[in-house]
């Protein structure tokens, strides 16, 4: 029994047998099948053999058209898959309207007209309704239109239409909103030299279709200030007519029934003026190499740009597919040659652009490392020429159009992305069905026809070539391809011309003026005998929005270069180090170098500071000068502009006893440019110093908080490693 190679015993094999002769025979048949030698598959079809079908007709459910007396046009689009229904309003009348001087008018509007509420309930109050209700309205500003939205469950269509149809015919533009959304504006001008990218986009589109070109204009600092609220009233009263008004309907409804309610909704608007379009003149961009310096990146983008076509272009069709061929996905020659091959681009990308009611934008640029940023213009230019020279071959024509036809579907895959493109046909006046005509007339398109529009619409040497990156990490200069134009991206506080014109020198008033300041503050000798100063303060700063944040400050200023300030807010501790060997913040265990805008204003709050500019009265290099007066309660303060090594400030001081009763100054923050304005009180006298204790501060004109010292030390004793950067997780102790 123990044996592995046994032989089957006698009694066993007659059991097997036995069996075997009482087998149904299903299972005889399948153990003769198992038994048999197994067939070799067939082998597949090659994927180059398989025939694809044709693609199915593509004839989308187009909305229903309703014009009411009043010229409001609305498209209604049933859509029964959720109990949801939504609705936009297109208005004529964008950003491209808007007068140069008031950059940024529409995109406030946009803003502030849903925030800022109804004459009837503020914006706050709005939230509250629609929210119960998981309901929303929205609104925004475009280049040639603004727009209003809604979406809601079919249960609540009543109640949020009239809200809908209250916001769009009576909006407030409440004060307090407008000054947020500015705030909200500013900010992004401030950021919007931080991403290279965004440099490259915005200078790109300033070149091809020129800087004062209403496609291209950007808001300023200057623009937003000189937008008011009546500048919204006036938009709204001129633009905001039912006959320029397209709605679309999507949702849970039957259109009969939705019909009625609109026209009982917005039957009774009376029309108004028809909206004008601005004459807006299209140029060629001037050939050329452009340069934008952003020193901190390791990467360069290159744009090469010229004015496209439009969509009702005959050549249209033929130039879809030619984009596809040249820079439209994996197998297109910029993305196989430039990318996979030469191995020269993060992203690659080039087409000629098609817009609806001005010429696109021809745009073929890439992202390289900054090495090779010479390298990549010499391969973008070759694949220019070869779109030109070198015709689509029949595989890549095949590509393009498989590529084109079987994507189209997904572009309008949704009855609101059909109700939408309907809206645009309707807004640009183009025919109905423009849609269906698409995949037909790309079928149509030859090889023929992408070689004629090529050889019509690229002409390399005609491009504006811009470059934003690192020129000392370039590895040839710009200059190898010609003259080299450099742009100014910096980011101006005031209009061209528009500042005030400044003192060169002191004047004597100015002089004596400051000589008193300086008596009041303690003295010469006392003033020069401040090396270091140390306060804890407590403040209040009052946000546009009117919440307040209190803040605890301890602040260390050596003179006449570092602070160390660390600062107890709601959001957790914040440390800020200005110094000259390291400038640094730090919050929560991390910290990182202080942004050179901040970096510089730091610098400039020091210079402005009583002590600072006291210390250099006598200093040739700063200018005082003596320019009116103004009254500060009781006392006619005398007006001193003073330029503080570049830090400009303003002060108000009382003649008789030579205190500073208020300092104004600009300074640059997140939301830009504001006016500050500091009223000194409560002036207390600490080993010989006379300062004050408390202030209220004001943000171009607007209430923005307080400050009041609770201690105050002079010539400390400071830890120079206060202003050293502390190790990730660490933290520093005065």
């Amino acid at each position: 029994m123990n044996r592995i190679h046994r032989a089957v015993s006698p009694s066993l094999l007659s059991f097997a047998i036995l069996a075997l002769l009482l087998a149904p025979a299903s299972l005889l048949a399948q153990a003769e099948k198992a038994a048999a030698p197994a067939k070799t598959p067939p082998r597949p079809t090659p994927w180059t053999q398989i025939k694809k079908p044709p693609l199915p007709a593509f004839h989308p459910q187009q909305p229903t058209r309703v014009e009411l007396e009043n010229g409001m046009v609305i498209f209604l689009q049933e859509d029964h898959e959720l109990p949801l229904i939504e609705g936009v309003a297109r208005i004529r009348g964008g950003s491209r309207d808007e007068a140069a001087a008031k950059a940024g008018l529409v995109t406030l509007f946009g803003q502030s007209w849903r925030t800022g509420g109804t004459k009837s309930k503020t914006g706050d109050q709005l939230d509250d309704v629609l929210e119960t209700r998981a309901a929303e309205i929205e609104t925004s500003g475009g280049a040639d239109s603004t727009n209003m939205s809604w979406s809601c469950l079919k249960e609540d269509m009543d109640t949020v239409l009239p809200v809908f149809v209250e916001l769009l015919r009576q909006p407030e533009f409440r004060e307090d909103k407008i000054v947020l959304a500015k705030t909200q504006l500013n900010t992004s001008i401030s950021r919007r030299n931080d991403d290279f990218l965004g440099i490259a986009r915005r200078e790109a589109g300033k070149l091809a279709y020129g800087a004062d070109n209403p496609y291209a204009r950007v808001s300023q600092y200057y623009t937003v200030k000189a937008v008011a609220r009546d500048d919204l009233l006036v938009w709204h009263h001129t633009y905001v007519h039912p006959n320029n008004v397209i709605l679309g309907v999507v949702g849970d409804f039957d259109s009969k029934e939705m019909e009625a309610k609109l026209r009982a909704a917005f039957g009774s608007w009376p029309k108004g003026p028809e909206a004008a379009k601005t004459a807006i003149d299209f140029r060629h961009p001037k050939p050329g190499i452009y340069f934008a310096a952003k020193e901190d990146v390791n990467q360069s983008a290159i744009f090469m740009v010229d004015l496209g076509i439009t969509r009702d272009n005959p050549d249209y069709y033929a130039v879809e597919v030619m984009n596809e061929v040249l820079g439209g996905g994996f197998s297109s020659r910029l993305f196989s040659n430039i990318r996979s091959k030469k191995g020269l681009a993060y992203t690659v990308f080039g087409s000629v652009g098609a817009d609806f009611d001005h010429p696109g934008v021809l745009r073929v640029g890439m992202t390289t490392k900054s090495q090779t940023t010479a390298a990549s213009i010499d391969a973008l230019r070759q694949e220019l020429d070869g779109i030109v020279k070198s015709p689509a071959t029949a595989d890549e024509m095949k590509r393009a159009k498989d590529s084109i036809l079987n994507s189209f579907v997904f572009r309008f895959d949704s009855k609101d992305k059909i109700l939408r493109e309907r809206m645009a046909y309707e807004f640009y006046g183009y025919p109905a069905d423009f849609l269906e005509r698409y995949r037909a007339a790309i079928e149509k398109v030859t090889a023929a026809d992408v070689a004629r529009v090529a050889q019509t619409y690229v002409h390399r040497d005609q491009l504006a070539v811009l470059v934003v990156g690192k020129a000392a990490d370039f590895e040839r200069p710009l200059a190898s391809f010609g003259p080299v134009a450099d742009l100014d991206i910096s980011i101006p506080d005031t209009a061209p011309g528009g500042a005030a014109k400044k003192a060169t020198q002191s004047n004597p008033e100015g002089l004596a003026l400051v000589a008193k300041v300086v008596a009041a503050l303690g003295g010469a000798e006392k003033v020069q005998g401040v090396k270091a100063i140390r306060m804890k303060a407590s403040a209040i700063r009052k946000r546009p929005t009117g919440e307040t944040i209190p803040i605890e400050a301890e602040t260390i200023t050596v003179f006449p270069d570092s602070v160390y300030q660390k600062m107890q807010m709601p959001m957790g501790e914040m440390l800020t180090v200005l110094s000259p060997a390291s400038s640094f913040m730090a919050m929560g265990g991390q910290s990182g170098d202080m942004p050179a805008a901040l970096k510089e204003e730091s610098a400039k709050q020091l210079k402005r500071s009583l002590i600072y500019v006291a210390q250099h009265a006598s200093d040739p290099k700063f200018i005082f000068f003596a320019n009116g007066e103004e009254k500060i309660g009781d006392v006619d303060a005398k007006i001193v502009e003073i330029n503080a090594d570049g830090a400009e400030t303003r002060w108000y001081v009382d003649p008789q006893s030579g205190k500073v009763l208020r300092t104004s100054f600009q300074s640059m923050g997140m939301g830009g440019p504001a006016l500050q304005v500091q009223d000194n009180s409560d002036w207390r006298t600490v080993e010989g110093i006379s300062l004050p204790f408390k202030q209220a501060v004001k943000q171009d004109g607007q209430d923005a908080g307080s400050n009041e010292m609770k201690e105050l030390v002079i010539n400390p004793t400071v830890d120079p490693k206060l202003f050293q950067r502390p190790a990730e997780g660490g933290e520093q102790k005065p």
